[in-house]
This record gives C-alpha cells, structure tokens and sequence, in this order.
C-alpha cells in the first residue's frame, strides 16, 4: 500500500465514522495526509486526520480519533492503530500491504516518481545568463546545477521546461571587455575597472590571430572587431563549460536582439500608451514601488536613451509572446532588486505578478585543508567552473551543489567531497547503486529470479526501506512545487542511510553452498526497487548512477 493509498484509505474510513455517527461529512478535509513519524516506535505512518476534523464536526479530537482507529483496524492491509497525544493516530501495515509500495516501484521503473500535476503547464526556466566577460564562477556554476535540476524535477511533474540563457551582449560591460581585450592586444595594462586574468590575453590573441589586422582599423572599427569576434569566443567557452558540465539550454537568447530588432521601442511604447508608465523629471519611469521596489524605475532616461531594465521589459514581453505560463528567473545574490521590478513589469504589461517567479541564490566558498580558496590563475579574480570540475570531477560537483538550499551561502570543503567514504555524501549515495548494482550481476550469476511474495518482508530494516522507496514521488512533488531539487539530494542520503542498514541487517544471496530461499529471492526484489530508485533520484540531479566503484 502506497502512501497515497493509505492516506485514501484513511479518508474513506473517517467518512463512514462521520457517516454512521451522523457528524456533518464537511468537516472531513479533502487533504487527508499521512507521513512517517520520526521515531519509529510510533508506527510506521501517522495521521492528524481526527485533530484536523474535530472541531468541525463538534466532537472532541481524541473521541474522533478512538472512534477511527476502531474502524481502520478492521480495513484489510492495516496491521494496527492506535490513539497518541491529543488525537494522533499511528498506523503499521501488514507486510503484504506495504509491499505494494515494491509493486508500484518496480512496475513503474525509470518513471517512478514522476507525475502529471504540471501538465499542460509552460514554463521558462532562464538560469546562470552570465556576461560573456569572463569564465562562469562558482556563483554560476551553482546555478547551473541547480537550474538543470530544477527543470528536470518540473519536468518530471509534468511541466513543459525551456532552459533559457540570457546572454548579456550589450552594455556598459561588453564595453569594458572590449577595451581590456584591446589593451591585452596591445601589451597594455588593464584599464580601470576593466577585466583581468589570463583568460583576457588569450581571447585577445586569438581575435588579432584570426584579424590580423584589427589593431591597425580605425578605434570604432577596431573595436568592433574585438567585441564581435571577442563575444563569441567567450560565448563559445561558456557553452563548452556548460555542456561539460552536463548543462544545456533550449534557447540562447541575445540581448542585443531586443535593441537592433526595435523590440525595446515596441515595448516601452506599448506602456506609454496604456498609461503604465509616467514622465517626471525629463525621464519615463515604472511603478516598481507598486510591487514593494525601495524606488521606481526609469525606463528612458532624460537624455533619451533605455535604462537597462527597458530590455527587461522587452523581455518579458517576448516571453509571454512564446507562449510561457510561468517565468522563472534564476538570480545572483546581488539581484534582490530585481524581485519587485519583475513582477512590477509583469503588472505593467497587465499580467498577474504571479506569473513571474525570482529565485536568489547566495555564494559559494571553496575551502581545502581548512584555508579559503578564493583565486583562479586563468580567471584572475575568482574560482572557475572548470577550476572546481578539476579538482573533484562533475557528479561530485553537481552534487555538492544541488544538495543544500539556494537560500544558504554554501562552504564546499574539497577534501571532503574528493573522498570516496562515507561521510561524503555523494559517494555514499553513488556507493549505494554501485552495490546495489553488483549485487543484482551478483544474483544473475547465481540464476536466483526475483519473487513477489512481499508479504515474507517482516524484518524492521526491510520495512524501513520500503517506506523511504514509497517516499520517493512526494519527495519529488514537493521539490517541484518548493522549487527546491535539494530536496531529492537530502532524500537520496536517507535512502542510502536505509539501505546501508537493511544491507547489513539482512542476508540478500544465500550464502555458500546454502540452498536459496523464497526470502533471498523477495530480497533480490527488494533491492532492484531500491536501485531504480537511485537511478531515478541521480538522474533527477543530472549526476551518474554507477554500476561499479
């Protein structure tokens, strides 16, 4: 019996209590929950059922709850129940009811897990947009785990997923690339507030090798050679990171497209027109403040040109012309700000606010034998992308990436994650499907077929890892909705944690000459369940399930 399952069962038990009681059926929530109580001395569900509907139907929680246990203890696939506290219920399933739970898993396979609650749902998913100024930091990088994740987790769920890059080829600091990359040609040093690091002399060279004459055009020539030639380049080595990496996107969009196709004029004066925008001070300005922004926005500035945020406008506007129902903006920690003006454009525009959603991710710090790393020869000014796949590969990245909340600054202990011990957690839970998988060639060699007879799992570590098994799709509804794929990885390492214990609790493949039994092949099954589960959570995170380590 799957969670959902029980928590029908209990629902539709609670309403023939209310029923035969005459109690008004009303006050039953269409929600009935159900979920594992920490200690495992309470049962192996729990539900607050009675507690919630009590009041509602004018009796006290505890009589409700009596009253109910009473019923659920005669439903089939109920072990027991029993009252706790002010009105708790806890509940343990009968063996062959919670092998159900095996049953689901093992006819589902690789789509355990998913669901359909987002279908029909547009969404995108734009995440890392770093200028093409410089490699991708350990700021992007992050992002570009946890951005792949999360379309991934959306996607399991249903969701129609474009990952969008938002290349920032326009601006102020495509302007000071350009004038570093042109020093660096020159054997110059960096202009103020220019961009540094080897990664600058290199692209430079490259542009004068395949320009050859560039440095003797006239300036404006000159330098847009540099900054055509330049951007792609850098363009070109952000993408080979991120493919790398194991990140790809669906659309790549250019934000000088906005400005050369007109897209920025056909936007700001649409606003004009419908009075979402107002004059003052020889400036047109947005209503930011409308949506809890500290001040509003100019759009066009008083010498007539677009403020950066009239591109955002153009934006959003393109998007929503897509076709995409939700628009998830995946920010820096120093883009706060950016919160209210977004969701200030999607009300301009005549959109619900809602529609826009901003996630802000805090840094990340790299630390090895206790000391901070903070520089990157070739970055010059920050730890790379490709500085930390060096240094611990991409499934232990993408890992130590995904598994904490956004919310957090991250500290990354290297030492720790380059381990291959348990108190690693992307290896113990890799380490899990390695033995999981060798222990299912192990049984192939041995000719043991797998057998349903789930009702034979009796043991306490056995039922402990089939309900973390049947955890697996709310776990990943709940990061779908929470918008939060850490949740799978926190997952991952409970079941490892589970399985780690039932494995040394449990004999799975007989041992020497003995004869196996209906329980060794139950087992096998068991465990096939557990591996797909795996298989399933790392694909989720984008990081490899191996058959050996």
């Amino acid at each position: 019996m799957t969670p959902a399952l029980l928590a029908e069962l209990v629902r539709a038990a609670a309403s023939d209590v209310l029923s035969r009681r005459g109690l008004d059926l009303a006050a039953l929530p269409v929600d009935v929950g159900v979920e594992r109580p920490r200690n495992p001395d309470h049962g192996d569900y729990a539900t607050n059922v009675a507690m919630r509907t009590a009041k509602k139907a004018g009796v006290a929680p505890r009589d409700l709850a009596g009253w109910l246990v009473e019923e659920l203890a005669s439903r089939e696939g109920i072990a027991s129940a029993e009252v706790a506290g002010p009105g708790f219920i806890n509940l343990r399933l009968a063996a062959d009811a919670q092998g159900g739970i095996l049953t689901e898993t093992l006819a589902a396979a690789g789509s355990y897990g998913t669901g359909d609650e987002y279908s029909g749902l547009n969404v995108n998913l734009e995440f890392v947009s770093a200028n093409p100024t410089g490699p991708l930091h350990l700021g992007h990088t992050r992002w570009a785990a946890v951005g792949d994740a999360l379309g991934r987790v959306l996607s399991a769920r249903g969701a129609k997923v474009t990952r969008e890059y938002y290349f920032n080829d326009a601006g102020g600091q495509i302007s000071r690339f350009v004038e570093s990359l042109v020093a660096a040609a020159k054997g110059e040093p960096t202009p103020e507030n220019g961009y540094g690091g080897a990664y600058i002399g290199e692209i430079a060279a490259q542009v004068v090798a395949a320009e050859p004459g560039a440095l003797a055009l006239p300036d404006a020539e000159r330098d847009e050679v540099f900054r055509k030639v330049g951007v792609d380049l850098m363009f070109t080595e952000i993408k080979r990171a991120l493919h790398a990496f194991g990140t790809d996107f669906d659309v790549w969009f250019h934000e000088r497209s906005l400005h050369d196709s007109g897209a920025v004029e056909v936007a700001v004066q649409r606003l004009k027109d419908t009075g979402n925008l107002y004059f003052a001070d020889g400036a047109w300005w947005l209503r930011s403040t409308d949506e809890g922004d500290d001040k509003d926005r100019p759009v066009i500035k008083s010498d007539g040109t677009p403020a950066y945020i009239a591109g955002d406008l153009a934006y959003f506007l393109d998007k929503r012309t897509r076709g995409f129902d939700l628009l998830i903006y995946m920010l820096g920690a120093d883009h706060h700000g950016y919160i209210a003006r977004l969701r200030a454009t999607a009300a301009a525009f005549g959109d619900s606010p809602d529609v826009v959603e901003v996630l802000i991710g805090q840094m990340v710090n790299l630390f090895r034998d206790g000391q901070p790393v903070r520089m990157s020869k070739r970055a010059g000014t920050a730890v790379s992308m490709d500085d930390l796949v060096e240094a611990v590969g991409v499934d232990a990245a993408r890992y130590t990436l995904i598994r904490s909340s956004v919310d957090s600054t991250l500290d990354i202990d290297l030492d720790l994650i380059s381990r291959h011990t348990n108190d690693n957690p992307v290896h113990y839970v890799r380490y899990a499907h390695a033995r999981l998988a060798s222990l299912a060639r192990n049984a192939a060699e041995l000719g043991l077929e797998p057998s349903t007879a789930f009702g034979l799992l009796e043991h306490p570590r056995e039922g402990d890892l089939i309900r973390t098994i049947g955890e697996f799709p709310t776990v990943v509804a709940s990061a779908a909705e929470l918008r939060e794929p850490h949740r799978v990885a926190r997952y991952l390492e409970q079941l490892a944690g589970a399985y780690h214990k039932f494995y040394e609790a449990c004999r799975v493949l007989p041992k020497g000459d003995e004869e196996p039994t209906e329980l060794h092949r139950v087992r096998i099954n068991l465990c096939i369940a557990a591996r797909q589960v795996f298989a399933n959570g790392l694909g989720l995170l984008g990081v490899s399930a191996p058959e050996r380590m």
